[in-house]
């Protein structure tokens, strides 16, 4: 059996337009929205940047809210992108009330543009510490759906760094072959902040010129901002509705590479096995890709990286490629659904987009297309690779292709569980770091690293086939040291190892880097969609075996601001590791089961939903 997914609805904003009209005026005009920083309070205005050309006051406006309502620029660009979408799709502000809707957002800055505007006073003022509540991602996301009218939906937050708005389309696919909603919202939005700025330019990987994608003169990558949603039903439902879909999903895959947290391997291993994942789902020959839109950020590595995977899986039948970053910048989360959105247009309007800035091929890399004003375009490959090894490919068509629907008879058992809550206990990671390797971690990472080897351990599994992160507020410790230095010092002598391992998937990217799996890979926020997430992959056929992690830590000073914001205590640490798997339990099935019951939420008699 087999169900096909079409889009209905787009929707998007970014440096080159604020809907898919406007985006499509620019692509074919070939004009960039890259530009010196206008609307970013950074001292850095030798970094171009991508930014949506309008005010937060103005974008209050364009959403009917008052100018003077602090909202964090993240949402204020989701809510627009996500109204757009369903907009499009025919649908009405009453339609998708509905609770068997789903809205999935990918982010990782989130609220963090209020949390460094107001860090200073945070530390001091009950008032100023509110702001604290919007930082989270999944905040986030609760926030875009109260502004665009999608709070009855579902909600789900994806945060996989660079390839979060792709992740979020997706799950949002699996969802909808896996019987679990009627219609999902998906994709994702990013705004600029200092915080990331900053970050990037540690690494040294900032271009002070255009970037120019797979060109031998290139020097770096281009900060952008933005956000895109899709609309994903079902055929049959769109039929019903009497919309006609825009394009369908023909295939995904996502995988890591198992290398290292922000390089990527020479061979190009996670993006090679996410394209081949993506051609695999419909039996898709790699001769019939008519264009691919790359990830291509413009970084030295990237570039030759994908080009080598590119290579690994066309040969010397290559279609098209071209990177659009630089039309828009490096929209970062929200990257995979802008330029999906781009894909489909391409796609709808017959061109492929150009490689702006391109006059010189490099040998290791791939040539892009200076754009093609007539083309024909059946089905197209979108990349999005993120830190972390988290590498994705999504295939779109324009006919429906048939799906193959998860087995829901398929058996789902604990194997095994380890729980850490008090940071002495850390002590025990010993058994299997260095203690020159454990100084180099945080806190939560050492946690995570601990339960999951201890539930793997006792599970006796030596590599799962997946790992599946949840964490709400993801590695607090670095962000807290970074907003200190900002604080404090400025926009200078930023260290790169924090910015290294401060994006949520950091714990995913190194139990991958370290188990050496290059199996699918997620980070969440909610406990609840890993634990769900984890059951479509066994009932998929995707894995027999899922490491499930649940790992949050609060520092002291984002400890003591939360608090203040919150008026309750929170526990310093949590995490948890579950390891579950579709084979039998052999060992001590209700001990198990009893303590996962207890973690996961699920009824003890019922047995797990």
């Amino acid at each position: 059996m087999g169900a096909a997914i079409a889009i209905t609805g787009i929707g998007v904003i970014s440096a080159i337009g604020l809907n898919a009209e406007q985006t499509l005026q620019s692509l074919r005009q070939k004009r960039s929205g890259i530009a010196a920083p206008k609307y970013l309070s950074t001292s850095h205005v030798e970094l171009p940047v991508g930014e949506v050309p309008l005010s937060d006051e103005e974008l209050n406006r364009l959403l009917l809210l008052p100018e003077d309502e602090e909202i964090s620029r993240t949402t204020l660009l989701g809510a627009v992108a996500a109204r757009q979408a369903y907009g499009s799709a025919g649908l009405t502000p009453f339609d998708v009330r509905d609770e068997r809707m789903a809205f999935i957002s990918g982010t990782t800055v989130a609220g963090m543009d209020l949390t460094e505007r107001h860090f200073h006073e945070m530390l001091a003022d009950g008032v100023a510490a509110s702001k604290i509540l919007s930082h989270d991602c999944e905040s986030n996301t609760l926030e875009i759906a109260r502004l665009s009218g999608l709070e009855g939906c579902h909600p789900a937050t994806v945060s996989t760094a660079c390839s979060s708005a792709l992740n979020a389309i997706i799950m949002g696919v699996k969802m909808l072959l896996a019987g679990e909603a009627e219609r999902v919202v998906a994709g994702g939005s990013e705004a600029l902040s200092r915080f990331h700025l900053n970050g990037f330019n540690s690494l040294m990987i900032l271009d002070k010129e255009q970037c120019r994608p797979f060109d031998t003169t290139r020097q770096g990558l281009n900060l952008g901002e933005g956000a895109a949603y899709v609309v994903l039903e079902r055929v049959e439902h769109a039929q019903k509705r009497g919309v006609k879909p825009l394009a369908y999903i023909g295939g995904y895959g996502n995988r890591c590479d198992a290398y290292h947290q922000t390089a990527t391997s020479p061979t190009g291993e996670g993006a090679y096995l996410a394209m081949t994942d993506a051609l695999a789902c419909a039996d898709t020959s790699p001769l019939e890709i008519d264009y691919i839109n790359a990830h291509g950020t413009g970084t030295p590595d990237n570039d030759r990286s994908e080009s080598t995977a590119m290579r690994r899986v066309f040969g010397d039948r290559l279609p098209p490629v071209s990177s659009t970053k630089s039309f828009t910048g490096h929209t970062t989360s929200a990257s995979g659904s802008i330029e999906l959105v781009i894909t489909l247009l391409a796609m709808r309007h017959g061109f492929v987009p150009a490689s702006l800035g391109f006059g010189s091929a490099d040998a290791d890399c791939v040539t892009p297309s200076s754009g093609e004003d007539r083309a024909v375009i059946h089905k197209a490959l979108c990349n999005s690779f993120g830190f972390g090894g988290n590498d994705s490919s999504l295939l779109i068509t324009d006919e429906p292709v048939a799906l193959a629907e998860p087995d829901h008879s398929v058996p789902f058992h604990i194997a095994a569980m380890h729980r850490v809550t008090t940071v002495d206990k850390l002590a025990e990671l010993r058994q299997y770091v260095s203690p020159m390797e454990s100084r180099r971690m945080s806190t939560l990472l050492k946690a995570a690293l601990l339960t999951s080897m201890k539930a793997l351990e006792k599970a006796e599994i030596t590599r799962p086939d997946a790992i599946i992160i949840a964490t709400r507020y993801g590695m607090l410790e670095q962000g807290e040291k970074i907003l200190q230095h900002l604080d404090q010092n400025g926009e200078e002598g930023l260290s790169p190892t924090l910015f290294m391992q401060s994006t949520h998937n950091t714990i995913a990217g190194t139990l991958a880097i370290r188990l050496g799996c290059h199996g699918y890979n997620l980070t969440v926020s909610s406990l609840q969609e890993a634990q769900r997430e984890a059951r479509r992959l066994l009932e998929e056929g995707r894995a027999t075996t899922v490491l499930i992690g649940h790992h949050d830590f609060y520092p002291p000073i984002f400890r003591v601001i939360m608090e203040r914001a919150r008026g309750g205590s929170l526990p310093e640490l949590t995490s948890t590791a579950v390891v579950v798997t579709s084979k039998v339990a052999e060992k001590s099935p209700n001990n198990s089961y009893f303590c996962a019951s207890l973690f996961l939420g699920w009824p003890s008699k019922a047995g797990p939903p």
